[in-house]
């Protein structure tokens, strides 16, 4: 084989153009003709047994030709690949293919090419950390949270239905005078105050004893499912039981049974310091995210679609994992829409965010090599034994998976983005601009 015609063309593609010779597909046409010659039936010879001459001769000499160059192009596409020393990404296009006189092959290949990156500022980059105290209110609300939590529900039989109770009931919706789909149930738990019925059938339960029946009115809202939305219903009731929440006092006996603390003060000290670590995570991760921002916008490169479009269906196929499809057959254009994803949340949410992550990858990866960032055999040890801890596999399994030129990448991106992060600099968030009301306002004020 041989190369030729390679050339590079603008949004980072290229085409070129490659020759097999005609001894590789005399043996490509030949191949095709003993995989396929059992099928073969030619009068006057037994199925299967009729030379190659003769079927080309009935056929015509090309009618082995597209299979033997549709098998010889991913051969031919490796070998021009490496020959012109392309780093593509994504599949390829054949753009045009012939058999010579001399019954050669030439392909012509069309393929996307991986961007070249020119950094811009990526070290000493400047971005706001707002770090939250926790409060006395916050830790208390946190407290009651965790009270509700290991409440004994006590049974009520005495007195009336009232907000922060759980009432247990039947309950059967009418539409003019007919049932509608969805509107009945029966022995349904309803915490009363949870808003989680439409606005005003909570409130019509309360003052209701166990054991007695109501009708109450109801009026569906506006943005409500079509067939509903704005109707008026009527809902038969049947409180069954009643029961509300009694909650445990706030002492040491409570901390020891909720936790390994002997005291409730080392509990609310230790909650205190928990909460007060995920304030800082989310602080670092948004001074994080607002740094490699900068980085991102700071390069110059061109991203293929190709590119981006590999992310989204990796994001989407991430996403639908969650749910346990993990069907590879399935299109991303199915799981879309089998996942309920709308064009909108495609558009301002998944396609951005896959735009950013292809750039932050080429950004790691750009830093990695202008910084002259490696890795060591122990650095790699450490990392496949972090990595294999976290989803309970072995290094090795990590290994044989994954390959270790991925995995080194990897590493690299890991240093590049500490490099990047432990260089940026602090400083105050910038100030709230004032309302021109607001700002007239104080003047007035201060005269």
């Amino acid at each position: 084989m041989i190369v030729k015609n390679v050339e590079k063309k603008e949004k980072n593609t290229a085409t070129f153009q490659v020759a097999t010779d005609p001894a590789e597909f005399e043996a490509a046409v030949n191949g095709v003709y003993l995989k396929n010659k059992r099928d073969i039936y030619i009068p006057g010879f037994r199925k299967g047994k009729a030379p190659r001459t003769v079927v080309e001769g009935m056929y015509g000499a090309e009618v082995f030709y597209q299979d033997a160059m549709d098998e010889l192009a991913p051969k031919a596409y490796e070998f021009g690949v490496t020959e012109a020393g392309l780093r593509v990404v994504g599949a390829p296009a054949i753009a045009d293919v012939n058999v010579t006189e001399d019954r050669a092959v030439e392909y012509t290949f069309s393929v996307s090419l991986y961007p070249e990156v020119t950094l811009g500022q990526y070290k000493g980059l400047e971005a706001p950390k707002t770090v939250t105290q926790v409060t006395e209110e916050e830790l208390q609300d946190e407290m009651d949270n965790i009270r509700r939590r290991n409440a004994r529900m006590i049974d009520v039989d005495d007195r009336e239905a009232q907000m922060g109770d759980t009432a247990n009931i039947d309950f059967d919706g009418y539409l003019n005078g007919e049932r509608f789909d969805g509107g009945k149930a029966e022995g349904y738990s309803l915490e009363l105050g949870s808003n989680s019925f439409v606005p005003g059938f909570e409130e019509q339960i309360v003052g209701m004893k166990p054991g007695e029946e109501k009708d109450i009115d109801i009026t569906f809202p506006e943005n409500y499912v079509e067939d509903l939305a704005g109707k008026a219903v009527v809902f038969k009731i049947k409180l069954n039981s009643l029961t509300y929440p009694e909650l445990p006092d706030l002492d040491d006996e409570f901390a020891k049974d909720i936790s390994e603390f002997d005291t409730l003060d080392e509990y609310k000290a230790d909650l205190r310091a928990s909460i007060q670590k995920r304030y800082d995570d989310q602080a670092d991760a948004a001074f994080r995210s607002a740094v490699m921002h900068q980085a991102v916008e700071n390069m110059s490169v061109e991203v293929p679609e190709v590119m981006v479009e590999e992310k989204v269906d990796e994001l989407v196929r991430n996403y639908a994992a969650n749910f346990g499809v993990t069907d590879r057959s399935i299109s991303t254009a199915e799981l879309v829409k089998m996942l309920g994803i709308d064009q909108d949340s495609m558009e301002q949410t998944i396609r951005p965010g896959a735009d950013f992550q292809v750039k932050s990858e080429l950004l790691l990866e750009a830093v990695a090599k202008a910084e002259g960032i490696e890795v060591t055999e122990e650095e790699t040890e450490e990392y496949l034994k972090k990595v294999a801890e976290s989803i309970n596999a072995s290094p090795d399994d990590i290994k044989n998976y994954y390959g270790m030129e991925f995995i080194a990448a990897e590493q690299k991106k890991e240093k590049a983005t500490a490099l990047i992060i432990d260089s940026a600099v602090v400083v105050d968030a910038p100030a709230q601009e004032q309302p021109a009301e607001a700002a007239e306002a104080g003047e007035d004020k201060a005269e």
